[in-house]
């Protein structure tokens, strides 16, 4: 159930209920794509950085260990040590962007592993299954992400077949549902490209079936981020305001502010894991890249004002230091610090939206950062 408790303009406030605990929202969902944080982190570790949501992949979970394996170790949420609400991306994207040789047909995707090259089939059907073994608390919808830029003509066809598709995954989720005593939640995927006439439609269409939440996907795929802020205009309002609303692969600190303020309330990105891989840290002044030679004597903790785990113990020197080395410390110590950012930021934004000054936390935020990429 989701619990709409303010708004201010389209940017809203909520409390989503699950099996697994109880999700405020805005959230940003920390991207453990194989059950795990890439950098080293614990399921144990994401409590301590304010997680509520992880999100892990079914392609990349039905490939290895297997979903089998998974549920017989007790589901995804048993098998990584981590008791709160999990989502499970059902592989489209990956399917289309990662596999060999996949042949698109109206029963599903054939496709090669990327891992071994194996030949390997999944439909509607199959996805929802293997989420089901994955027992995620939430799972996504088969769909196309379609290519960018992709013709009209093919936009059309792949959201007409992914309608189709989401309504087999739909029936099979509730034939699931009927035999077990904990209900699977399923959300829709809006998909349509930049072509705001067809998300349009579809988001009517997807509405229709009363999904437990509505995802945005295709989206941070190749456009701009001024044609990704007019496809939420003009599509979230036609999706259901007392649902999720999931903007799929986003963001940046100024993608989810802007993005918040146009009605999505459910982010995931792996930018802050990926970054904190490379050194490169967010602050509310903007990011910073500790390779950088000006750090090799800097006392400073990564940010003054951040209560993380790291900038309370640790100087950006010493962090350089452990790069430099080649010593993996130093990355798990940037990713915990890039996600306790996230999760730390989509909180503030929740107390702002509560107490009806998001567009003044916002324009402060937006004005202390900065659009460049990590600083050199």
């Amino acid at each position: 159930m989701y619990e709409l408790i303010a708004t201010e303009g389209r940017a809203k406030r909520g409390r989503f209920h699950t099996r697994h605990g109880v999700v405020e929202t805005p959230v940003f969902m920390n991207v453990g794509t194989a059950a795990a944080i890439k950098g080293g982190l614990s399921a144990e570790d994401l409590k301590t950085i304010k997680c509520q949501v992880e999100l892990s992949n079914a392609y990349h979970l039905h490939l290895r260990p297997g979903d089998d394996v998974v549920r017989e170790l007790g589901g995804i949420r048993g098998f990584m040590a981590w008791d709160g609400p999990v989502l499970t991306d059902s592989g489209g994207f990956q399917v289309f962007s990662l596999a060999a040789a996949r042949a698109i047909k109206e029963e599903g995707v054939y496709f090669s592993s990327h891992i071994d090259g194996r030949k390997i089939f999944i439909g509607p059907e199959e996805s929802v299954m293997i989420q089901s073994n994955l027992a995620s608390t939430i799972a996504m919808a088969f769909d196309e992400c379609a290519p960018f830029p992709s013709s009209r003509e093919y936009m059309r066809n792949s959201v007409d077949r992914t309608t189709r598709w989401l309504k087999r995954c739909k029936a099979k989720m509730t034939e699931l549902n009927a035999e077990r005593d904990e209900k699977q939640m399923i959300f829709a995927i809006n998909q349509g490209g930049v072509y705001s006439d067809i998300r349009v439609e579809h988001a009517k269409e997807i509405t229709e079936l009363d999904m437990d939440g509505y995802a945005i996907g295709g989206l941070a795929v190749g456009e701009t981020h001024d044609e990704m802020y007019r496809v939420l205009e003009e599509v979230v309002p036609w999706l259901i305001l007392e649902k999720p609303t999931y903007l799929m692969g986003v963001g940046v600190p100024e993608n989810l502010l802007e993005c918040v303020s146009r009605g999505v309330d459910f982010f995931d990105c792996v930018l802050p894991a990926r970054n904190g891989r490379h050194a490169k840290v967010y602050t509310n002044s903007g990011a910073l890249n500790l390779l950088n030679r000006a750090y090799e004597r800097d006392d400073a903790p990564i940010a003054e004002d951040c209560l993380c785990p790291v900038c309370r113990k640790h100087t950006r020197a010493y962090i350089r230091h452990l790069f430099k080395a080649k010593e993996i410390l130093g990355m798990r110590l940037c990713v915990l610090h890039n996600l306790y950012y996230f999760n730390n930021m989509m909180e503030e934004i929740r107390i702002a939206l509560e107490g009806g000054f998001f567009e003044r936390y916002k324009r402060d935020r937006l004005s202390g950062l900065t659009e460049k990429s990590i600083k050199s």
